[in-house]
């Protein structure tokens, strides 16, 4: 029994070091962070199932945990009596570069299966003193939070200061279940808010309906303002929260955020569901930080479709930067649980990329909505809520691959430049289906290139002008690895295909990224004991993937997205000889080893000389069948990129 104690109390010892060297995290220093937003019901079971049932029309709770989000973080092993390690795989999430997690509301909630379902969610609170134990116990979130601090990462929690939750109509509220605002003296009076060009009725009035009443509690009574305040401090202190997304912020008067925001003394990102970047941005004048909606909604028109208004975000990108206090500590995002997912307005996986490197490489600290990463197309609340472990957590899909390059594009342009995060991102180009926007130091900025054209776009050279590169300069495309030098006239030749996106750094930057065979160096903290004294220890291990040689020849890997059934098979058919030259007797077969039901992935690698242009196809054949079905027209098009020995290009599309 000795023993036992002294080991729980040696690996709580551990812990507590671990925290420390991670705790304190700053609003400046969230700019550095990317964040994956997840709803805790939806996740990750406690028993890891991956077939667990999860009918999103039933809007009731379908079993994810605390626990369940730990069990993709980090599994603690118990090696003998004497030693306690924490064995922490490379998880679901981290897997894809995020350093922070962003959670639902902890609070207990109203527990009756209402007319608008069950409070899975977490935003119809009752008692604000409780854990919902639907997720686990205080202790499970704890682990959570000390789970992810072992890995140095962070935790972010959702909380709301505007409302509770009640199953009737507002005008027969029973206010003793509520907990601690027990009485209708803690509230606004009943009005369902009727004009949000009032301000007075957005604040005042309620939010909800007549069937899950939501009672404002009114908060500009010193009394509220206190239990907060104070609420909100244990609740940080308690569980070692690192920053908190805050619920509804515009329902509010202004004047309360600020003695909110410092008694969390922590990181504060507020809900302000407006698209009008006068209106949003002042909020920030109360808050660390807003959701930047207002470049959501001009981000997911411009990228919608190969029509969208590129004129319009460019546009919008100027106005949050001269409107908001520090475009630099907003929250970026283009899906979330209130919103319909962007794949449900285009299933193109070329826009999709686009919009992703727009959240990450643009001003803010970049959010991505789980089930993101495996292309889910869920339209409104509830069917943009899917349960994550049905997908299985392949981390072989397309997207999951690409946030991650991204999210180490991300990490390498803030390594290359001290200035990056804090400098505001200048978009410097446009055309009807492009836009090309800089940031970072003045002569050495990092570019992005981003065009709505989607998939089947053609391939062509971009020539950018007014980069602030001078001539000579060398620069390196982190997508494609292509090898670029900016011409005497200071232009540069930007080659694109397939509606992908583009980002070029300085050449040299390159170096300790791993990005296109250079080295990378992670850093691994470990707790080990020996004895009665228990050490941390960080150790920086640096992989050597080779310089960068120039191919002749690149592996192209292609990755079709197509539903099959059995007994059908896929198969790439094109215009040089390495495809068949057309003919389908020679196309080349692709494998459906990744194939899954939410990620029905058909792929195969292909070498083929730098430089070669040629258009393709796919085609769908059923075994024992003579009959060819291919896709609609017209031909795909594409030019293998330049690149680093070592290095492969990928092609994504969607059959169609």
């Amino acid at each position: 029994m000795f023993m036992a104690a002294n080991m729980k109390r040696l690996v709580f010892t551990a812990t507590i070091l671990l925290w420390q060297m991670v705790m304190g995290l700053t609003p400046a220093e969230w700019r550095s962070q990317s964040i994956y937003f997840l709803l805790t019901d939806r996740f990750g079971r406690t028993d890891n199932s991956t077939t667990a049932a999860c009918d999103l029309a039933d809007r009731i709770y379908c079993g994810g945990s605390w626990q369940g989000v730990i069990n993709h973080v980090c599994i603690q092993t118990l090696y003998s009596e004497s030693m306690y390690l924490l064995d922490c795989q490379l998880d679901y999430i981290q897997g894809m570069g995020f350093t922070a997690i962003w959670i639902t509301p902890v609070t207990g909630q109203l527990t009756q299966d209402t007319g608008e379902g069950e409070a899975y969610h977490g935003y119809w609170q009752q008692d604000i003193y409780e854990v919902n134990s639907n997720y686990g116990t205080a202790d499970d979130l704890l682990a959570l939070s000390n789970a992810l601090h072992a890995r140095g990462m962070y935790l972010m929690v959702d909380v709301v200061a505007n409302h509770m939750g009640y199953d009737g109509a507002g005008t027969s509220v029973d206010y003793s279940v509520f907990t601690p605002f027990d009485s209708s003296s803690y509230f606004h009076s009943y009005c369902l808010i009727s004009n949000y060009d009032d301000q007075s009725n957005v604040e005042d009035c309620w939010l909800g309906d007549t069937t899950v009443s939501l009672p404002d509690l009114d908060t500009t009574l010193t009394t509220v303002q206190t239990l907060w305040y104070d609420w909100i401090a244990d609740l940080v202190s308690t569980y070692s929260i690192d920053g908190l997304r805050v619920d509804t912020v515009k329902h509010v008067q202004q004047s309360f955020w600020p003695g909110y925001n410092d008694a969390a003394g922590v990181y504060c990102v507020g809900e302000v569901f407006d698209g009008d970047p006068v209106y949003t941005c002042d909020y920030q004048d109360y808050m660390d930080g807003i959701l930047n909606y207002p470049i959501y909604y001009q981000l997911l028109y411009a990228f919608e479709s190969t029509t969208g208004s590129i004129s319009d975000l460019y546009n919008m990108i100027n106005s949050v930067a001269s409107d908001c206090a520090d475009p630099t500590l907003l929250g970026n995002f283009i899906e979330n649980h209130d919103n319909p997912r962007f794949a449900s307005y285009t299933s193109d996986f070329s826009q999709a990329k686009n919009v992703i490197s727009f959240i990450f490489l643009s001003d803010g600290i970049p959010i991505v909505y789980s089930g993101q990463e495996q292309h889910y197309s869920g339209g409104s609340d509830p069917y943009n809520r899917e349960a994550i472990w049905l997908s299985g957590y392949p981390t072989t899909s397309v997207l999951y691959q690409y946030i991650a390059t991204t999210n180490k594009i991300r990490s390498a342009a803030i390594a290359a430049d001290s200035t990056y995060i804090t400098t505001k991102n200048t978009p410097f180009y446009q055309d009807s289906s492009t836009l090309a926007m800089k940031k970072g130091t003045s002569s050495s900025p990092v570019i992005t290139v981003l065009s709505n054209l989607g998939a089947s776009g053609s391939s062509y050279t971009l020539s950018l002008t007014g980069s602030g590169y001078s001539s000579g300069v060398k620069l390196t495309e982190l997508y494609t690895c292509t090898s670029i030098t900016v011409d005497s006239s200071g232009n540069i030749a930007v080659p694109m295909a397939s509606g992908l996106p583009r980002v070029l750094i300085l050449a040299s930057s390159v170096t300790n990224s791993g990005l296109c065979g250079s080295t990378a160096s992670t850093t691994t903290t470990t707790a080990t004991q020996t004895g009665t004294t228990t050490t941390t220890k960080t150790t920086t291990t640096t992989t050597t993937t080779g310089s960068c040689t120039q191919a002749t020849a690149l592996p192209v890997l292609f990755q079709e997205l197509v539903t099959t059934v059995y007994g059908q098979n896929i198969y790439l058919s094109g215009s040089i000889s390495q495809l068949g030259t057309w003919d389908t007797s020679s196309a080349i077969a692709l494998s459906a080893s990744s194939y899954t039901s939410s990620n029905p992935l058909w792929q195969t690698t292909i070498t083929l000389p730098v430089g070669t242009t040629f258009e393709y196809k796919f085609i769908k054949e059923t075994t024992g069948s003579a009959t060819v079905t291919w896709e609609s027209d017209p031909n795909r098009s594409y030019t293998v990129p330049t690149g680093c020995s070592g290095t492969t290009a990928t092609v994504t599309a969607t059959w169609r």
